[in-house]
């Protein structure tokens, strides 16, 4: 198994920054990409980024992109989400996941394992 520890969250101003930060250990070596998503307040969870290891690649869902940051951390397995000009709407839990590289990106389906998630609170 695989276990992720998500860290980094908390409550934040409207145009503040906050890194989130996703440290992976157990049997890393299944690890094919590791993804953030997050839910925010009555909607469903959704996709944000992930890093892809085989290629060092990295997507992001079109709402962020511009201003949100994905990249590995340092040497660990871990990668980190470095998220600026937060908004309100940004305001739910994000949850680290993992799994292989095979299916959509997006899809909650196609990852393994799950963090317990880490509570980003925007306000105005």
């Amino acid at each position: 198994q695989v276990q992720l520890a998500e860290s980094g969250g908390g409550s934040v101003q409207a145009g503040d920054s906050l890194r989130l930060s996703c440290v992976a250990s157990g049997r890393i070596f299944s690890i094919g990409r590791m993804a953030w998503f997050r839910q925010t307040p009555g909607k469903e969870r959704e996709f944000v980024a992930v890093y892809v290891w085989s290629n060092m690649t990295t997507y992001y869902a079109d709402f962020v992109k511009g201003w949100f940051t994905l990249s590995r951390d340092g040497g660990k397995v871990a990668v980190a989400l470095q998220m600026s000009s937060l908004l309100p709407e940004d305001t739910g839990v994000y949850y680290c996941a993992d799994g292989p590289n095979k299916g959509q990106n997006s899809r909650e389906v196609y990852y393994a394992y799950w963090g317990r998630g880490t509570q980003v609170t925007v306000s105005s």
